[in-house]
């Protein structure tokens, strides 16, 4: 192939078609890295130091590194600083290497250029796992290694467990402390009157009965069905998704399809609590379904139906003591 000295770099709106706007993500991209596509790594041109997370000993590493598609594509030496910290990202990129590169990044368009021998090399980067980064960084504890850990919000007062089943001791719920003695023993009715609307299962939340709604998807006909790349889990995270998916075939929240066209990813979180929550990556569906700002008539006359007469009853187990 014939070389190219001294490749122009520059960016337009066409590379900004692939995302969805306007946007605030950072720059997260997939690179290959001692011959293993390294998946979550953040580019900050903000910073002088190369950080490889997650790994023990802490120490410094000198790894392989591709960047590009074949032939406009660069393959070098990176040396890393290995920490030992909760983050969600596997690989920070900071100013020794984009340097190295002759690296141009634009927040903007998620993108990386960078000179080659045959051109101009590109970098794309992945706007859902950005995102994924970013609420998974909200649920941790300490954001980055580097810095404070994040302050843990206390209740402002003590909250009394209430038992809502005699026969179930472990269905409960918490109250807070009231001023006036005759109001708690009346709040407590209320809620054990009502423990059908609290849920501690999948089986506790049947669905709606077909007469009362159904919900079908508006997809614009100009679009076709997408089927996203099947991702790659951990073990841990094996396990808990194929619990969740029994539990929802179990109650008949989902069922099996055989010639899915639609096709989306599900997202594990990990909570603050050490657990596991699933998600669904509906990105690709929610730009072919247009939006509904109206809501529907029969759902609001239901709910202020039912949140009226829950008020009613709440008012009149207080009225013996106005």
């Amino acid at each position: 192939m014939a070389r190219i000295d001294n490749p122009i770099i520059g960016f337009s709106e066409q590379d900004a078609r692939r995302l969805h706007h306007p946007h605030d993500d950072a720059l997260v991209v997939s690179l290959w890295v001692e011959y293993y596509n390294m998946h979550r790594v953040l580019v900050d041109n903000g910073s002088s130091a190369d950080i490889l997370a997650r790994v023990f000993p802490i120490g410094a590493v000198t790894l392989s590194v591709t960047v590009g598609d074949y032939p406009q594509q660069i393959t070098k030496d990176v040396t890393f600083l290995v920490v030992d910290c909760s983050s969600a990202y596997n690989v920070i990129l900071e100013q020794p290497t984009l340097n190295s590169w002759k690296a141009i990044t634009s927040t903007y368009h998620l993108m990386i250029k960078s000179p080659t021998d045959y051109g101009v090399g590109e970098l794309c980067g992945n706007q859902v796992v950005a995102r994924e980064c970013y609420i998974a960084m909200l649920e941790m504890d300490d954001h980055q290694c580097i810095g404070e850990q994040r302050a843990v919000a206390e209740p402002i007062e003590e909250l009394e467990e209430v038992t809502l089943d005699d026969s179930r001791l472990e269905r409960m719920t918490r109250i807070g402390p009231l001023a006036s003695w005759p109001v708690r023993p009346a709040l407590t009715a209320f809620l054990r009157d009502n423990r059908d609307v609290f849920a501690w299962s999948h089986k506790d939340m049947p669905g709606i009965d077909h007469s009362i709604i159904v919900h079908r998807l508006n997809v614009l006909p100009p679009f076709s069905p997408i089927r996203q790349k099947k991702r790659v889990f951990t073990q841990e995270r094996d396990k808990v998704i194929a619990e969740e998916v029994r539990k929802l075939l179990e109650v008949d929240f989902i069922r099996e399809v055989y010639y899915p066209d639609w096709l989306a990813n599900v997202i594990m979180i990990k909570k603050a609590n050490e657990k596991w929550r699933m998600c669904v990556d509906f990105t690709d569906l929610n730009k072919a379904c247009p939006k509904d700002s109206y809501p529907l008539p029969q759902i609001n006359t239901l709910v202020d139906s039912i949140v009226r007469h829950q008020l009613l009853s709440f008012m009149d187990a207080f009225s013996g003591y106005n």
